[in-house]
């Protein structure tokens, strides 16, 4: 790759601007916080999106539909207000290794946040004023979640950031319902965590795509290659650096990765 860091930028900047659009929307699963206007069904389905978000895509939303379809299309209404008879009807859902009873569970862990901690925002903004960190945010994040008795299989649909994790789904979240644009596919409804902050959710796609644009040295999809990728990417835009997330994940799941080689 023979790229100067001016050209890269230039060259990313075109693959944000043409994956940017509300037409992006129909084929990812941010699609389905999309579905809801209110504020706390939008930030819980897509939560409850960002968590099951691996695997087919196709599958991920068929899922996530099936989902938020238990949750009777009224996400925070069934949080608050579930009863065990309408909880016991979650724990048909499941998702590759995320199943009923997970599910049950995060229900009962999103009420608990929203009865005693506020809400879903506060709690990850509270844990970004911690350090004034995404790390800090998503640590103290787990913390709250799991605060509530809980089997231990629950634990592993959490990112653990202490344990060098990437966190691909939650940094998702995060980009969803943080980041601010004009163009219509995330949303920008929480004001208390600056963009500019904000960490790449970092997959394989993205990760494969950054190495082949020399963004990223580091083999492993772990923190410290999300570290490594977002002080190259704060270079090109500071106050908004995973609006290249359009850019990398768009590369490697709509183009052929292989001719970025030839660029």
């Amino acid at each position: 790759m023979n790229f100067k860091p001016d050209e890269l930028k230039a060259f990313l900047e075109q693959k944000v601007i043409l994956y940017n659009t509300e037409s992006y929307i129909d084929s990812d699963p941010i699609q389905i916080p999309h579905r809801f206007s209110q504020k706390e069904d939008i930030e819980i389905a897509a939560f409850l999106t960002a968590t099951i978000t691996w695997g087919q895509r196709k599958s991920i939303i068929k899922n996530a539909t099936f989902l938020m379809d238990l949750l009777e299309n009224s996400p925070y209404d069934f949080v608050m207000n579930a009863s065990k008879s309408d909880l016991q009807n979650v724990r048909q859902f499941v998702h590759r290794t995320f199943n009923g009873l997970d599910c049950e569970y995060f229900i009962y862990s999103l009420r608990n946040i929203y009865n005693k901690h506020i809400g879903l925002e506060n709690v990850f903004a509270s844990g970004y004023a911690i350090e004034n960190s995404v790390f800090s945010s998503l640590k103290y994040f787990r913390e709250i979640f799991l605060e509530i008795e809980h089997e231990k299989r629950v634990a592993k649909h959490i990112s653990d950031v202490s344990s060098n994790s990437a966190a691909k789904r939650l940094n998702m979240l995060l980009r969803w319902l943080v980041r601010s644009d004009d163009c219509g596919v995330d949303f920008g409804i929480w004001k208390s965590i600056p963009m500019s902050a904000l960490m790449m959710p970092l997959d394989v796609h993205v990760g494969d795509v950054g190495r082949a644009l020399g963004l990223l040295n580091r083999k492993q999809n772990d923190w410290k290659a999300l570290e490594e990728l977002m002080v190259v990417l704060r270079t090109f835009d500071a106050l908004d650096p995973v609006k290249y997330d359009y850019a990398l994940f768009g590369i490697g799941v709509f183009e052929n990765k292989k001719q970025i080689d030839f660029l």
